[in-house]
């Protein structure tokens, strides 16, 4: 087991060395907009939010006292196993029940959308139950040069094809605490 001291310096200088993106101010005014947009389009559907297990926490838990509507909150929980470059398959470790989505417009809360096939195969899952709608909103938009088999309907900050951490997003397995986004330094 790697020592805690060297762990602790790696970690520390991980974030010493990496390029500030987006400051609190910056990542609050997104989240503000989110609030808005979201209550906009659905703050008189009571609507079912969904985020995605883990990364979605801190998203989620700053974005929930700013939607000032009736909502219901359950959660989600899928892993890919299998070779990421064919796509992998998925695993649904917590799935709300049929009963709990049928006839509902939900949406799905993760903290970035990547590549796009989880956020993909769990809004097409949500309906495939009876979900009325499914709307997906995230914090970060990674910019791919490929196409994404799905695009947020809300998003609340485009980030650049890097590796990007902060706000729920962590860089080995650290610093999704950081109320700020980050990139790793380019080598």
């Amino acid at each position: 087991m790697m020592d805690l001291e060297v762990k602790r310096r790696e970690t520390q200088a991980m974030l010493d060395q990496a390029e500030l993106l987006f400051n609190e101010q910056q990542c609050r005014a997104a989240l503000l907009r989110l609030a808005n947009e979201i209550g906009r389009d659905l703050g008189d559907k009571y609507p079912l939010l969904l985020p995605v297990m883990g990364g979605a926490v801190v998203f989620t838990g700053q974005l929930l006292p700013l939607l000032r509507f009736p909502l219901d909150f359950d959660y989600v929980h899928v892993s890919r196993y299998g070779d990421k470059l064919a796509g992998g398959a998925f695993h649904w470790k917590r799935m709300p029940s049929e009963n709990q989505i049928k006839g509902r417009h939900v949406v799905v809360l993760d903290d970035i959308l990547d590549e796009g096939h989880t956020m993909s195969a769990i809004c097409s899952k949500l309906l495939e139950m009876g979900a009325a709608s499914c709307r997906s909103a995230v914090f970060a938009n990674k910019l791919i040069s490929k196409e994404k088999p799905i695009q947020a309907d809300y998003v609340g900050l485009d980030v650049p094809d890097r590796y990007v951490f902060g706000y729920g997003m962590d860089a080995a397995g650290c610093w999704r605490n950081l109320g700020e986004i980050y990139a790793l330094k380019q080598e």
